[in-house]
């Protein structure tokens, strides 16, 4: 089993950045383990925000948030992170780490595990 457990959220103004973290334990994701950010806003579905492979030489973005977020892991420290610069009133949501084995970067149905989530709130 792996348990996910999310950090970094906050509250913050448009234009402003963060910086989530996903800290893996129990049977801690390596190299197998591809990991990806998702979110989901009140009354929508979960959304693929970035994704990266186990060994962290290939990374995926969702549309809206290119060129802005950065996804990044550190398997010795068991983390995954995900650096979040201009961010606007519809990143709002509450975000989710996920971990799974096989699969595509993109597809929130080949993830086996999650964290709890943790609420990002864009407001002035």
């Amino acid at each position: 089993q792996v348990q996910l457990a999310e950090s970094g959220g906050g509250l913050v103004r448009p234009g402003g950045s963060l910086r989530l973290s996903c800290a893996a334990s129990g049977d801690t994701p390596d190299e197998r383990y591809r990991m990806g950010w998702f979110r989901q806003a009140p009354g929508k579905v979960r959304e693929f925000v970035a994704g990266i492979t186990g060994t962290g030489w290939n990374t995926r973005y969702g549309d809206s948030v290119q060129g802005r977020f950065t996804i990044s892991r550190e398997n010795d420290k068991n983390t995954v992170y995900l650096q979040m610069n201009d961010l606007n009133v519809e990143d709002t949501a509450v975000y989710y780490c996920g971990a799974g084995r096989g699969g595509t970067l993109a597809n929130v149905l080949t993830y086996e595990y999650w964290g709890p989530g943790t609420q990002v709130t864009v407001s002035s």
